[in-house]
């Protein structure tokens, strides 16, 4: 196999699909069985059309809601409103990532479903990654992508610093339906120790994720209570909660996310999407930088995989790629993070940036990209 890629989210559907466009043989090794849902925002910033439809990846044709205005309220409920320089669209990784992963199949990418990978070796001297899955299957590849998100037992046999260090953050999220909510927004609220997005996606529904402590959850010791006790002391949040009809039963959960730096190269693996570093849910647009990271990682594989260049330059060549388009991305995104989640900073925050739109504006070109 010329490439394998570990994970099957929108970093590795659009890595497979576009190596596979360009003549390579791709194997793609995913735990679970397409559809599923992810904790994720789901808004994507139009940057990424021009590459999606490149792919033959269009996803007019799922319906997205169309977003062109940013809205972000204080745990008071003090807001503020701006337009998005490139606007975005919303649509679920329930559909999307079904979606490219039907396409990936007809254009003849090998899928190892429900299989997990849980050693990656490379081999010098025959220049070359041996991957060994659970069930003791071992695949070969010239070139492997780490493509599996936030936070992987891979991780640890890989020693990557940040695996090390436990995070407080904790991920929730679910799908509504709430009418009258303006389709066209995304909605930014501040609550304690926390912060809650949610924006239209495909058909009439909404996508509700939040991101808060994992202490903020134990003192109240469950997902409801807390949302009553401390999101619904935001009045816009109190109103969605209270209104929203919720579309599945129980939420989506994701523990341990961590925003720690993390490199984009790890023993010959190039890292992308979430594996190679996670911008902050405050700023949204982590799924246009999971695109736009397969886009740089398949074009630094193709030189390598054609000869035009060593193994060494294609590690390189991404490593540079990656830390100019996203570096600066998610050293503001920390920044930005620490700006919020205590109501009187927040407060005093959306306070001043309410009258001051050009700064609010500014912070939001530095954590999206352009058009690619």
């Amino acid at each position: 196999m010329d490439i394998i890629l570990i994970g099957g989210g929108l970093a590795g559907l659009a890595a497979a699909l576009d190596l596979a466009g360009r003549g390579h043989r791709v194997a793609l090794v995913e735990r679970k069985q397409y559809p599923f849902h992810k904790v994720c925002g789901e808004y994507v910033s139009n940057e990424v059309l021009p590459y999606l439809r490149r792919l033959g990846a269009d996803p007019t044709a799922l319906g997205p809601a169309a977003i062109t205005q940013f809205l972000l309220s204080s745990p008071g409920g003090r807001s503020l409103t701006a337009p998005l320089d490139l606007g975005g669209f919303g649509v679920s990784r329930f559909v999307l990532d079904d979606f490219l992963y039907r396409l990936a199949v007809a254009r003849g990418v090998t899928f190892y479903l429900k299989s997990t990978v849980t050693d990656v070796a490379f081999d010098a001297a025959a220049d070359r990654h041996m991957v060994s899955l659970a069930d003791g299957r071992q695949l070969a590849a010239r070139v492997v992508l780490g493509t599996y998100g936030k936070r992987a037992n891979l991780d640890r046999q890989l020693q990557r610093g940040f695996f090390g260090q436990r995070s407080p953050y904790l991920g929730v999220k679910y799908h509504l339906r709430l009418p009258g909510f303006a389709r066209n927004v995304i909605a930014l609220h501040n609550f304690a120790d926390g912060y809650a997005g949610i924006s239209a996606i495909e058909a009439d529904k909404l996508c509700f994720c939040y991101l808060t402590t994992r202490e903020n959850l134990r003192r109240h010791g469950a997902i409801p209570a807390m949302e009553a006790e401390v999101l619904a002391k935001n009045p816009r949040l109190r109103e969605i909660l209270g209104a929203a009809e919720v579309l599945y039963p129980q939420p989506e959960v994701i523990n341990e996310i961590s925003f720690a730096p993390k490199q984009p190269v790890e023993q010959h693996i190039l890292m992308v999407g979430d594996a190679a570093g996670l911008i902050t849910p405050l700023c949204g647009n982590g799924m246009a930088m999971a695109l736009h990271g397969a886009a740089l990682a398949a074009a630094a594989a193709h030189d390598f995989l054609t000869q035009k260049t060593s193994r060494a330059g294609m590690e390189t060549a991404y490593e540079r790629a990656w830390q100019a388009q996203f570096g600066a991305r998610l050293r503001v995104g920390r920044a930005v993070q620490r700006l919020f989640g205590g109501p009187v900073l927040s407060e005093l925050v959306v306070g001043g940036l309410r009258h001051w739109p050009g700064a609010v504006q500014a912070l939001m070109r530095r954590t999206h990209g352009r058009e690619f």
